[in-house]
């Protein structure tokens, strides 16, 4: 891994925690802790765009509530919402929130 790939790995996973909206950060910083050092170029790529979608957009899409559009469906956004539900049940949270 070069300095710029580790720049750009760090630059996303703060991105990914401090976006701003704290239900989104809570999913979305643990799921860049843990999965960003994994993804391929072109899906750091598409990470990165996706951290460009207004919060409540984006939130939505996650939790379910309205689906994402096309350029936002794939295998990464399944991880990200299969996360969540990860996260829950290490917390101990039966919600699903």
């Amino acid at each position: 891994m070069t300095t710029d790939d580790d720049a750009r790995l760090k630059k996303l996973r703060f991105r990914a925690w401090r976006r701003g909206f704290r239900e989104a950060d809570l999913i979305l910083g643990p799921f860049a802790d843990k999965h960003v050092h994994t993804f391929s170029e072109a899906e750091l790529d598409w990470f990165e765009l996706l951290l460009e979608v207004p919060d409540q957009d984006l939130y939505a899409w996650i939790i379910g509530r309205e689906d994402p559009p096309a350029e936002f469906t794939g295998p990464i956004m399944d991880r990200i919402k299969a996360f969540r539900f990860e996260l829950n049940e290490a917390r101990g949270d039966d919600r699903g929130g």
